[in-house]
């Protein structure tokens, strides 16, 4: 599985990272760890996954992290998540 997660401010691209993991696991420990991954490189807090994130990520494989999802003062509008190949 391979994760794109961006940062996006102001309409504009400031990061990006691509998380691989092949492990055999289910596909929700892949998620959440490519999630912690990618928090980790960007130094940020994990987001909380709300109902609407939960919704976008099981029909579309992608969601937004908006600063609603976050614990703490975030420097960019939004975090897009997206599986780019499974």
């Amino acid at each position: 599985m391979r994760i794109w997660v961006r940062l996006f401010k102001d309409t504009h691209l400031i990061k990006d990272t691509v998380i691989e993991d092949y492990r055999d696991v289910s596909r929700t420990k892949k998620v959440m760890s490519s999630l912690e991954a990618a928090c980790r490189e960007f130094d940020l807090a994990v987001p909380t996954w709300l109902d609407l994130n939960i919704r976008d990520f099981q029909h579309h494989s992608r969601t937004r992290f908006g600063p609603d999802c976050f614990h703490e003062e975030i420097p960019f509008d939004y975090m897009d998540f997206r599986v780019i190949e499974e």
